[in-house]
């Protein structure tokens, strides 16, 4: 039995399979967020106070936050400040995914704040918008970035206000020390909002997964199905290929209309667009059917493993946001998945009010399909060999044990 050179392995072996499948819990630890965009507007006009150069705090602010987040020059900051002109803009990147959160600080902050110092203070207000739908964990981590750095700016201004009041020896009206409390006031605004319960958020990731395997199954099963048929020219071949991608239509309009109905009527997911939805859905399964035929055409049931630690991989990192990404994951592994188009095609569909449209995810996943499609029919044109024979045979003993 020692002579066996497998059993001799299978240490080695077990240490690769723990290796691969540990490759895929890597970005979910303590993921940290690395050039995280989030807008920042500055419409502050500033002020001019009497023998004093011009104030405008909104600038100073401005110019604090981006040189915190450039004091860390060995690493990437985790807060790529992108500044705006005016707050339509803001909202128009938001609706467009550029930013996972903004922070506005309005024409009148610094002439607000410089009323703090007289009898009659006025608070100033800054907005904080968060992008809900863009992705839940890196909106919720930006918001809290920015919520934190008001209360940092309101602990300055606070300790500013009692230096200046306590050196000119002044007696504190009721109304300055109810501002005192909180110099700066904030307004919080979810935009592109995943509703009241939070596990909506990840509703196309969850979808994901159940979509795949149906994919992955359908291809599996019409592949060991076409192997059993008797083709003896390249004719039926092609044929044979051909009645292989319309039985796949079929079965992809079943499972994206079928899926669609089962998240909205049983599971309790929010479909705010059922038919755009499942047309969707049904075009995405289309897509990943064919292209693991297309695999599956050249290289063989055996193939179908690759899928399967596709799977394993892919799930995790598409729940997250790329900024949250270690750079190997992000360009060598994120930017090569396929379901990625899904997510971002569903996000749109159920968070930005976005209809079924030829955008980047939808013509990325078309595009997926119809090279697939060439590739199976290609399949075709291959001579047949005594090692084709052999691996017919071999998809044949596989089926039969189905």
């Amino acid at each position: 039995m020692f002579k066996n050179k497998l059993i001799l392995l299978s240490p080695i072996i077990a240490l690769a399979i723990i290796f691969i499948f540990s490759l895929t819990l890597f970005p979910s630890v303590q993921p940290q967020p690395k050039n995280l965009p989030i807008a920042i507007v500055n419409e502050d006009e500033g002020i001019q106070l009497p023998n004093q150069p011009e104030m405008n705090m909104g600038k100073t602010i401005v110019e604090t936050m981006e040189k915190n987040s450039k004091a860390t020059t060995d690493e990437d900051p985790a807060v790529k400040w992108v500044e705006a002109k005016t707050l339509e803009e803001v909202l128009k990147g938001l609706d467009h995914q550029k930013y996972y959160a903004a922070l506005v600080i309005p024409k009148d902050f610094s002439v607000k704040q410089a009323s703090l110092r007289t009898p009659a203070p006025f608070s100033p207000e800054v907005q904080i918008y968060i992008n809900q739908g863009m992705n839940t964990a890196a909106s919720t981590m930006a918001g809290q970035m920015l919520n934190g750095i008001v209360d940092n700016i309101n602990i300055n201004v606070r300790t500013q206000l009692l230096d200046g009041f306590e050196k000119q020896g002044r007696t504190l009206t009721a109304e300055q020390a109810a501002n005192l409390a909180t110099p700066i006031t904030k307004k919080v605004t979810n935009v592109n909002e995943i509703g009241t319960n939070s596990a909506n958020g990840n509703s196309p990731v969850s979808l994901f997964q159940p979509l795949w395997i149906g994919s992955l199954a359908s291809a599996a099963i019409i592949f060991l199905a076409v192997s059993k048929l008797p083709i003896v020219n390249r004719k039926e071949k092609l044929i044979t290929k051909i009645g292989q991608i319309l039985i796949g239509a079929v079965i992809s309009l079943v499972v994206g209309f079928g899926l669609t109905w089962l998240a909205d009527n049983m599971v309790g997911l929010y479909i705010p667009q059922f038919i755009d939805t499942a047309l969707f859905l049904s075009i995405t399964s289309f897509s990943f059917f064919l292209m693991i035929s297309a695999v599956l055409s050249w290289l063989g049931i055996r193939s179908i493993a690759l899928f399967a630690l596709l799977l394993f991989f892919g799930a995790p990192l598409i729940a997250m946001a790329p900024e949250m990404m270690s750079p190997f994951y992000q360009d060598w592994i994120y930017s090569w998945l396929p379901m990625r188009f899904m997510i971002q095609g569903l996000r749109e569909l159920f968070f930005f009010g976005k209809g079924l449209s030829w955008d980047s995810s939808l013509s990325n996943l078309v595009w997926i399909g119809l090279t697939s499609m060439v590739i199976i029919l290609a399949s075709s044109l291959k001579h047949s060999s005594v090692k084709d024979i052999s691996q017919n045979e071999n998809n044949k003993s596989v089926g039969q044990s189905f």
